[in-house]
């Protein structure tokens, strides 16, 4: 009777862990397909101090987040997958404004299906972004399987993802921080300032720290192996609708139809649709 009480109580457990996984993933899906909205319209220059504003709001909420978390140990490791990701987001405007929003995210989410017609120079720094995006979880991952462990540098470490979201959002800023530096030396000291950008970039750094909040949360309760095909490839779909419905900055043909364009059409799988984007 005890047995089936505690296999009853086992999968209900269960249960509730992944719809808090699915919805996690779901709502981050949601606002990473979305975060480079409010700057889309917005002039950035080179884009290197609205990267510098986004990773500034991003570091405010993770330190939001730790104080509810009642500040768990910090673990330097986890901040490489900062650097990770921010050398990666140094890439984001000049992609966005290249290509688009909705074909930067889709080349970000699936690069090694379109490696193939990705030749331009935009195109290319998409591929790098979503090398460096995939592998910055790396660090954390790493921490949580040795902390499994008896005998490592990690045993004990927490289990819980979102205890690391603190040091690896202060990866991201300090990366930035030194990013935003170099570029202020190399321009000596007279830096591209947009003032117009800072709380559309604001806006932009608080939707991808709640975003990738959620993404911390579904590998918790997913793990890893489940959310990462989930939030790789649902905020292309999600970028391609802000794309075609409110920025029309893609045309979408039937799969097979003869439409003409220099690079050729993209199809996205799965939707029956083709992504346009001329002299990409």
């Amino acid at each position: 009777m005890n047995i089936g009480k505690a296999y009853g109580a086992a999968n209900i457990s269960n249960g509730t862990d992944q719809v808090i996984g699915f919805t996690c993933s779901a709502v981050a899906v949601l606002l990473f397909g979305t975060n480079f909205v409010p700057v889309k319209k917005f002039d950035t220059g080179d884009g290197m101090f609205f990267q510098w504003i986004l990773c500034a709001s991003i570091w405010v909420v993770s330190l939001v987040v730790n104080l509810i978390q009642n500040c768990p140990r910090f673990w330097p490791l986890a901040m490489v997958g900062g650097f990770m990701w921010a050398t990666g987001n140094v890439t984001v405007v000049p992609i966005v404004k290249t290509i688009g929003l909705a074909l930067g995210l889709l080349i970000w989410a699936s690069f090694n299906l379109l490696t193939g017609w990705a030749s331009s120079r935009g195109c290319g720094l998409a591929v790098v972004a979503g090398i460096l995006y995939g592998s910055s979880f790396i660090p954390v991952l790493y921490i949580k399987d040795h902390g499994r462990r008896n005998e490592t540098a990690y045993t004990g470490a927490s289990q819980f993802d979102l205890d690391y979201v603190f040091a690896h959002f202060s990866g991201i800023f300090l990366t930035s921080t030194i990013y935003f530096f170099i570029y202020c030396a190399i321009r000596k000291n007279k830096p591209y300032v947009y003032p117009q950008a800072i709380l559309p970039g604001f806006a932009s750094g608080v939707l991808w720290a709640i975003a990738n909040c959620c993404w911390f949360l579904a590998n918790h309760y997913l793990s890893a192996v489940v959310s990462f095909p989930i939030i790789t490839a649902g905020p292309g779909l999600v970028a391609a609708m802000w794309g075609v419905l409110v920025f029309k900055e893609i045309k979408i043909g039937l799969a097979g139809r003869d439409l003409k364009d220099d690079l050729g059409p993209t199809l996205l799988p799965g939707t029956g649709m083709q992504f346009i984007r001329p002299g990409c």
